[in-house]
């Protein structure tokens, strides 16, 4: 029924999921010394997009008949708080060193560079609602951090990765039964 504010209530499962429960767990395969921090230091993030393009074949007596085409991902970003060890941050330019070195600009393989991660997100009573996996998994940007005598907050930068896919792993929320 419209405008009744305890049917609304009633389909609200849980209360509505809460943005601010999660966790992300990133394995890094060229300098693992802050696997163990990234949970704790990365302060928000985003479940990416997935898209499935049209292709528009043939005109048929003036109607574009559409067909789906191929599924491709968007980046994935996090933005990691910046600790005065700067653990995380020196295992994330590791990393993209071990892609493509500064001085030398030598690949590294795939095999050795890609790698995967999680991120869960958790109900209000701390149960794991839903994880989604990221594989084939490399940064492709740590974003400029700012330096700023006006700022008196703790510093944060951001991080950018390409990855293969991405898949919903064990739980899909609550269940509705």
């Amino acid at each position: 029924m419209a405008f009744n504010i305890n049917e609304f209530k009633s389909q609200l499962t849980g209360g509505g999921a809460r943005s601010n429960l999660f966790q992300v767990q990133i394995l890094n395969p060229v300098d693992s010394t802050a696997d163990f921090k990234v949970p704790f230091m990365v302060k928000s993030s985003i479940l990416p997009a997935s898209n499935i393009s049209s292709i528009d074949t043939v005109n048929y007596f003036g109607r574009t008949i559409k067909y789906a085409g191929v599924r491709s991902f968007d980046p994935w970003n996090v933005t990691v708080i910046n600790d005065e060890d700067f653990l995380v941050r020196n295992a994330m330019e590791s990393w993209m060193n071990g892609i493509a070195s500064h001085d030398t600009n030598l690949s590294g393989l795939p095999q050795d560079y890609k790698s995967n991660a999680l991120i869960t997100q958790y109900s209000k009573s701390g149960e794991p609602l839903r994880t989604y996996k990221f594989e084939g998994l490399f940064p492709t940007t740590i974003a400029a951090q700012a330096m700023d005598w006006d700022s008196e907050g703790i510093q944060t930068f951001e991080v950018s990765f390409s990855y293969d896919l991405w898949m919903v792993e064990g739980n899909t929320g609550i269940s509705t039964s």
